[in-house]
């Protein structure tokens, strides 16, 4: 039976596709696609790749160009399309039923998808089922523990295009503390990166020397201590062989 919250998501991110790139070569978000990638190279050097929920292909394109094989899915066709039309391979369908055979994948990975899916126990048992046995997972959850929670809640809903805003889709957040409870047997929490960590809200990154010194000051907190304080929190995970 159709799951009516992904049809509902699927609208939404065919109606987001039109306006979801103008802007993402701002400071800002390039910092945030910049530090993603940082993270996600080294594992996905020389190995076969996923991404759940990969919209226009920015990241998985870079990844490509280190990747042996990289695949992308996403639940919109217009956003796949946009995706293929930058020579990348890439799947329309759900998260939380993958049409990929078991343990195929070296390093399945997501970013800024599973605070959105409704069905997120299913999402991961299927990351889990298509990476290899002591392959890795890297899945990013909208943090609590963070400034960017906060920020969030005082601003509200912002605009993402015509007749939509944020509240149009679910937003589920995750804190260190429950992320573990969530994942399914057979994998292992080795370590979380965090990513805007120190940024108070998207807005200060139009000043030029504040961006630069926040996103050098991002950089180290990603690894640091108060990783566990990034908005946006990147469980890495390996699968038990």
């Amino acid at each position: 039976m159709p799951d009516p919250s992904e049809h509902e998501a699927r609208r939404y991110y065919d109606d987001f596709s039109d306006s979801y790139e103008p802007g993402r070569d701002n400071r800002y978000h390039r910092m945030i696609d910049d530090l993603e990638v940082q993270i996600a190279t080294p594992y996905a050097t020389d190995a076969r790749v996923l991404e759940l929920g990969c919209g226009t292909g920015l990241i998985l394109g870079r990844l490509a160009k280190v990747a042996k094989e990289a695949v992308g899915i996403d639940l919109s066709e217009n956003m796949a399309r946009r995706a293929r039309e930058r020579g990348l391979d890439v799947h329309v369908g759900s998260v939380c039923a993958l049409p990929f055979e078991s343990d195929r994948f070296d390093l399945t990975y997501s970013f800024k998808v599973l605070a959105h899916v409704s069905r997120v126990h299913a999402a991961l048992q299927e990351a889990a089922r298509v990476t290899r046995p002591g392959g890795h997972l890297l899945l990013e959850f909208y943090n609590p523990w963070s400034i960017r929670y906060v920020a969030k809640k005082v601003a509200g809903p912002r605009s993402i295009g015509r007749d939509r805003t944020e509240a149009d889709i679910l937003t589920r957040w995750d804190s260190p503390r429950s992320i573990p409870r969530l994942l399914p047997p057979g994998l292992e929490l080795v370590d979380y990166y965090g990513i805007r960590v120190l940024t108070p809200f998207a807005a200060v990154h139009r000043i030029r020397w504040m961006s630069s010194g926040l996103s050098w000051a991002e950089r180290l907190a990603s690894r640091s201590p108060l990783r566990y304080f990034g908005g946006f929190l990147i469980a890495a995970l390996r699968k038990h062989r």
